[in-house]
């Protein structure tokens, strides 16, 4: 029996002066009619409306708990998408190739507890299209190798409420199987409405062994890989649409950036799935290579 996926949108913002958004043009990626073209003919029938989703039976952050958390907004032919990200260094962010691809710029929002308020520990930083580095495996029919780094048009300060993110050292080799995993993002608020959440909001769950992963989702190695990490739905608890590109993080001496939210399943994002990210270890030479860290 195949497998079907819906991928999961993200945001993130960026500017040195302050940007003014205008929040009721900005839709979740997956409105977009390029989020779909990527994806087979045997996918397309997921245009569909669905219910808004969020981070699944999650609960509010405290203001600056994810110091590395961004809201990304894309800008595209046809609107604004949100997506997520993370801080990687005062010049550049990391966040997943499906959430900038194709996109003339946008901004990149850092510090947000609230990100539609003029909060004053907010940054909005611009970022161009000469600035988007997508990976160059990543194609518009293939989920694989889905991410990208973004060199934002002025450097971000850091601050308590802004801080990079941790990413795994060169050289190691953990799954991370059986840890807990915190992902967190400003995705939709409601199964019953299509609003994004305005806060960031968060949850955990043990991330899963690859051999788990894999079984949940059928067996399927064209979509489970190496280059992959999964973390468990158990109690309804997973990423969702909104949060694409946002972080996933483990607890080693402080958090740890180990995914980037990538794709679910199309059967609905609380129904105990496992959710799948991209694996940062897998391509920390491709970021390094792509960015000033």
């Amino acid at each position: 029996m195949k497998t079907l996926v819906l991928l999961i949108g993200v945001l993130a913002v960026v500017s040195a002066e302050w940007i003014e958004i205008d929040w009721s043009q900005v839709r979740p990626i997956e409105e977009f009619d390029h989020y779909w073209a990527r994806l087979p003919a045997e996918l397309q029938y997921l245009r569909q409306p669905v219910p808004g989703r969020r981070i699944t039976n999650g609960q509010q952050a405290t203001p600056g708990q994810f110091p590395y958390q961004i809201a990304l907004l894309s800008t595209f032919a046809a609107g604004t998408g949100l997506c997520g990200g993370s801080v990687l260094t005062n010049n550049f962010i990391l966040t997943a190739a499906h959430c900038v691809q194709n996109a003339s710029g946008g901004t990149a929002i850092m510090g947000a507890h609230n990100r539609v308020l003029t909060e004053a520990t907010q940054q909005r930083i611009a970022f161009s299209a000469a600035g988007i580095n997508i990976h160059p495996g990543y194609t518009l029919t293939n989920i694989r190798n889905d991410i990208a780094t973004v060199r934002l048009n002025s450097a971000i300060t850091f601050n308590d409420r802004v801080v990079p993110a941790r990413l795994p050292v060169a050289g190691d080799s953990r799954t991370f199987g059986g840890w807990t995993g915190t992902v967190s993002g400003f995705g939709r608020t409601s199964d019953a409405s299509t609003a994004t959440s305005a806060v960031v909001m968060f949850t955990t769950n043990p991330i899963l062994t690859q051999a788990d992963c894999l079984a949940r989702w059928g067996g399927n190695t064209n979509l489970i890989q190496a280059q992959n990490i999964c973390l468990s739905g158990d109690g309804g608890r997973s990423s969702c649409n909104g949060d694409s590109g946002g972080p996933l993080t483990a607890q080693d001496s402080g958090s740890l950036q180990v995914g980037i939210v990538s794709f679910g399943s199309d059967a609905g994002c609380s129904v105990g799935m496992p959710s799948v990210y991209v694996r940062v270890s897998h391509f920390r030479d491709w970021i390094i290579s792509n960015s000033d860290l």
